[in-house]
């Protein structure tokens, strides 16, 4: 009895003996680890970045859902935020993700009348050509809005297309589907510029333009295109889908059987 006593007092010294080098060893890794000195520790420089571009996608997502309304200028601290999203892929991404999903699970599954009556609409500026370049040169909508300058830009009618909206405009085309394109550009001033500047990049075989005229100069967006839009359903068009870069443009009366906001995160059209 004695000696199992004393086995069980020495089993049980091993076994403390073994945790403890156990708890050295870890205790000494611990340290190495913490005083690594390739390992750099969180500045307030960077938690304040983390802050300020957490702070930037919560803004933009708010745009896109019309959280936002009638905001004048992208907030200054999301300058390189909005720059970044611009130009390094991810607003090509988001728009290509949107034109894959209105061919392939609308397009593709709706039946047409084919009648002569079926329409669809576009939009014109950062729907089917896009003003990026314009725009980074306003620091991707941090200074307030200049009609002057943007109409300079409008008539040397250099936008280039919008890729995923070409492919979009195409598969219409090629469906029967008759497009209308919708813009808040002054008829008489940037019309021609207008036409040019679709017809070089590709927009060919539209059914009709149409630009603000003399009689909707004034009128918010969202009553232009809806009587817009009213005039056409009255000539007997029945239209399956509006898309458009700004919520003005797919709101009012007559939108369509579907509409589709793309992202524009640079300025806001009431």
């Amino acid at each position: 009895m004695l000696y199992i006593y004393k086995r069980l007092l020495h089993l049980c010294s091993v076994w403390r003996l073994k945790e403890a080098i156990v708890l050295l060893i870890f205790a000494i890794c611990s340290k190495a680890a913490n005083s690594n000195p390739y390992r750099r520790p969180i500045t307030d420089t960077q938690e304040s970045a983390g802050a300020t571009a957490a702070y930037c996608l919560s803004w933009r997502l708010a745009v896109e859902a019309n959280n936002l309304r009638a905001w004048r200028t992208v907030p200054i601290q999301c300058l390189r935020y909005i720059e970044g999203y611009m130009t390094l892929g991810q607003y090509e991404r988001d728009l290509n993700f949107i034109v894959e999903n209105i061919i392939n699970d609308y397009i593709e599954e709706i039946i047409l009348e084919n009648d002569g009556s079926d329409a669809w609409i576009l939009d014109v500026d950062d729907t089917c050509i896009s003003n990026l370049l314009y725009y980074k040169g306003k620091r991707f909508g941090c200074d307030p809005f200049d009609p002057m300058a943007f109409k300079t830009w409008a008539l040397k009618a250099e936008c280039s297309a919008v890729p995923a909206v070409l492919i979009l405009f195409n598969k219409l085309m090629e469906k029967g589907i008759k497009i209308f394109l919708i813009t808040g550009r002054d008829e008489i001033t940037l019309g021609q510029a207008t036409l040019d500047n679709l017809y070089n990049q590709g927009f060919i075989g539209y059914e009709r333009l149409i630009l603000r005229s003399k009689a909707y100069r004034g009128k918010s967006a969202i009553i232009y295109k809806s009587e817009i839009r009213k005039q056409l359903v009255e000539e007997g068009y029945k239209i399956w889908g509006n898309v458009g870069d700004q919520w003005s443009d797919i709101q009012g009366d007559c939108v369509g059987e579907r509409t589709f906001k793309l992202p524009n995160p640079m300025y806001f059209v009431p």
